[in-house]
C-alpha cells in the first residue's frame, strides 16, 4: 500500500509502521484519538456541571 511502510527487526518481524501524513494524516488523527481515549478510560471523571462551575469561578466562563 502506498504511503504505508513497515519497519522490521533483524528477524524480519514487523515492529513499527511509517505513515505518510500528507496522505493519511486524518486517519492517523482518528487512530491516535482512540489510543488516548483507551489510555484514559480509567481516569476519574468530572461532570459537566462541575467543570462549568470550576471555570465560572476562575472567570474563564461566563454563563
Amino acid at each position: 500500500m502506498q504511503g504505508i511502510n513497515y519497519v522490521t527487526n533483524e528477524d524480519g518481524k514487523r515492529v513499527a509502521v511509517q505513515i505518510d501524513l500528507k496522505k493519511y494524516g486524518s486517519l492517523w488523527e482518528d487512530f491516535f484519538d482512540v489510543l488516548i481515549a483507551k489510555k484514559r478510560k480509567n481516569e476519574p471523571r468530572e461532570s459537566l456541571k462541575m467543570v462549568k462551575a470550576r471555570l465560572t469561578k476562575k472567570g474563564k466562563l461566563n454563563v
